[in-house]
């Protein structure tokens, strides 16, 4: 991957989702479109912007029962997307299901921990480990059901690259420096997440809300 810059269109509109990915498909590596987009667009929005020549990073984070996750899964092999998440937490034998579902050029990783969660918010739903304890558990599991890689913050990515040396590892979350980190509790900068192993680059606000959103992610991937 020669440019690991996705930028995150969360938005419900079209058209200013393609307006958007029209002012900075040069700079970028590819598109995250999430469930906001998807919500209110479906198929027919996935496609629109895949007329724009971008891979697409479609981020649904499917957690349900696995026959109900690999059905979803083979509802979507016609988007054609380049990379699906689900859930960690959703056990091996969704995920497993999950990837025995997934088009052959689609990557699958398992969301770990979610960036905007801290050790405060894990002991609240009964999760007594750090999130570095807990990332390092739920990627052993995703590694052993066969996935791709997983989703984990910065903070993660380093540690659990040791463990899992070929794993595809997304790294959202992420704020240039000085940033603000808005909803955001695990942040590091785009440039500390690539060096310690991060796969995929997933940024939204920092540039979809820059007054020029082409000359922020040009100046993002400059610091790479």
């Amino acid at each position: 991957m020669t440019n690991p810059l996705y930028v995150a269109i969360d938005t419900p509109y079209l058209d200013n989702a393609l307006e958007l990915v029209k002012r900075i498909k040069h700079h970028v590596g590819g598109v995250k479109l999430g469930l906001e987009f998807f919500c209110a667009n479906g198929h027919h929005g996935v496609h629109e912007v895949q007329k724009l020549g971008l891979p697409i990073f479609l981020d649904l984070k499917l957690h349900d029962i696995p026959n109900t996750v690999a059905k979803a899964m083979q509802a979507i092999h016609a988007l054609e997307p380049a990379i699906v998440t689900i859930h960690a937490a959703g056990g091996r034998a969704m995920m497993e299901d999950a990837k025995a579902a997934a088009g052959a050029h689609t990557k699958v990783v398992a969301v770990t921990v979610l960036t905007s969660l801290d050790d405060h918010d894990l002991s609240r739903i009964g999760v007594p480990d750090s999130p570095d304890a807990q990332v390092a558990r739920l990627a052993a599991l995703a590694k052993d059901a066969g996935l791709d890689g997983i989703v984990c913050s910065g903070h993660e990515v380093k540690a659990v690259k040791k463990l899992w040396k070929d794993g595809f590892f997304v790294v959202p979350g992420l704020r240039p420096e000085g940033g603000q980190s808005g909803d955001q509790k695990r942040t590091v900068t785009p440039r500390q997440a690539r060096d310690d192993g991060a796969s995929v680059l997933v940024i939204g606000r920092p540039i979809t809300k820059a007054e020029s959103p082409d000359d922020a992610a040009r100046a993002i991937v400059g610091t790479l």
